[in-house]
């Protein structure tokens, strides 16, 4: 799911507008009808995304976008996806992973984390002591083999209250940077060199105010998470991310919403899933229902979009639940609910990031200490004074390189190839991420330039 509320600044063609920092009170009812008021200025916007508007540090969650969008809020997930040697237990372990990566925000509240920098990364690591057993698969074995590993899971109807400790910590590393400001990209990797699982995508929303709610939609270069099972044939899998919707403003609690279809696929095994995230009556609590088919197709490309469509013979397995409690799936010829994933007891996994004294000046929280420091301390105008002077300066820059006709490229990735939808690793990016593994956190002297 994108971020609802992470909207980064970028146009040249507005000037910010803070409102002033005494008008804001700090109770949660103010804040939104402050936030409010700023957003009606922007009704008939077609993408809020890509104006430039400075929102009072009141009305700001302190922590770095980078660091707060990272989708690693249970990292055993991603370490566990391929352990399973049947392709439908992989396929589910994806899944699996998919519904935990805004856990963030299902334990939380949605809240606005500062805009990213041009130039801007963060980078943090996890040791995972547990993995997770693969989803029992045992009624639609691949081949025999597989089934001998699945029939030991077979009077299973959970697969993650159990888990598995690894023979020694397991290291799963992140790196994200901020690739593009008009308009807002960032680019980010996961590795787990350990268990040969890659993860890499842009990040970019397109946000639209109608009045009453905030729709936000990937942007067009934000294709998804990729996910590469190097272990296993470079088994790739694809997920995209639905549409989602911010309201409750005029209620003062801010509630989240989810209408629309995402889709994984993975064309090494042909199998992909469709999942229908459902709207809920006005009446009556939110239930955040979820729907899905995994099924196998015969094609080179399946076009098939809607769940009703799909041939009954080729489903594998179904989904549904809760995607903010629990999800579960039955296999075809079974009515036995499996137990895939239970958020209640779940919580974000804390993160090691490096020491202050290996950080980068363009390291996500160097860059915004002061600012995350006058917040907490709740000297909201020194927040705003040192917020505006890093836009500032962030708008010198980028009049210097036009006036030098220069092209700003990025560090730690490749310049964007964003048709791809997955960004590659500079050299200085394996580096850092070769490092991350090994503890290792001082690359001040593989910098090419100050920032």
């Amino acid at each position: 799911m994108t971020s609802p509320v992470s909207t980064e600044a970028a146009s040249d063609s507005l000037q910010p507008q803070p409102a002033p920092a005494a008008a804001v009170e700090e109770t949660a009812d103010s804040k939104l009808k402050a936030l409010f008021g700023i957003l009606r200025r922007f009704i008939g916007v077609a993408d809020i995304a890509t104006v430039r508007f400075s929102l009072p540090s009141q009305l700001l969650e302190p922590i770095p976008n980078l660091e707060y969008w990272n989708y690693l809020d249970r990292p055993e997930t991603f370490a566990s996806i391929g352990d399973s040697e049947d392709e439908l237990g992989r396929f589910l372990a994806v899944l699996r992973f998919w519904f935990t990566k805004d856990l963030k925000f299902v334990k939380g509240k949605p809240c606005k984390p500062y805009n990213s920098t041009l130039g801007e990364f963060f980078r943090c690591s996890w040791d995972v002591t547990e993995t997770l057993p693969p989803p029992p698969t045992v009624s639609r074995p691949v081949t025999a083999a597989s089934a001998e590993v699945t029939s030991q899971h077979a009077n299973s109807t959970s697969s993650v209250k159990s888990t598995t400790k690894t023979e020694g910590p397991v290291r799963v590393s992140f790196l994200t940077e901020q690739t593009s400001h008009h308009p807002p990209i960032s680019a980010f990797v996961v590795e787990c060199p350990e268990k040969g699982i890659t993860a890499r995508g842009y990040d970019q929303i397109s946000a639209k105010f109608t009045g009453t709610a905030i729709r936000v939609t990937p942007g067009v270069h934000n294709l998804g998470i990729f996910i590469t099972l190097h272990n296993r044939d470079d088994e790739l899998y694809r997920l995209t991310h639905p549409s989602a919707h911010l309201g409750g403003f005029l209620k003062g609690s801010l509630s989240l919403y989810v209408q629309d279809q995402s889709f994984v696929t993975c064309p090494k095994t042909k199998l992909k899933c469709i999942l229908n995230y459902l709207s809920d009556s006005w009446i009556g609590k939110a239930k955040h229902r979820v729907e899905g088919v995994v099924y196998h197709y015969d094609h080179e490309e399946d076009n098939i979009d809607k769940i009703k469509d799909v041939p009954k013979e080729a489903i594998r397995a179904y989904i549904e639940g809760s995607w903010m409690s629990q999800i579960y799936y039955v296999l075809p010829g079974s009515t036995t609910k499996h137990l895939l994933l239970d958020l209640d007891p779940l919580f974000p996994a804390p993160k090691s990031c490096p020491p202050e004294a290996d950080m980068l000046p363009n390291e996500s929280r160097k860059v915004w200490e002061g600012v995350t420091e006058a917040i907490t301390s709740k000297q909201f105008s020194k927040a705003t004074n040192l917020k505006q002077e890093i836009e500032e300066r962030q708008r010198v820059k980028a009049a210097e390189r036009a006036e030098k006709n220069e092209e700003w490229k990025p560090r730690f990735f490749v310049a964007p190839a964003l048709a791809a939808g997955q960004p590659a690793l500079s050299a200085d990016g394996e580096l850092v991420m070769k490092n991350l593994q090994m503890g290792k956190f001082d690359i001040s002297s593989t910098c090419k330039e100050p920032w």
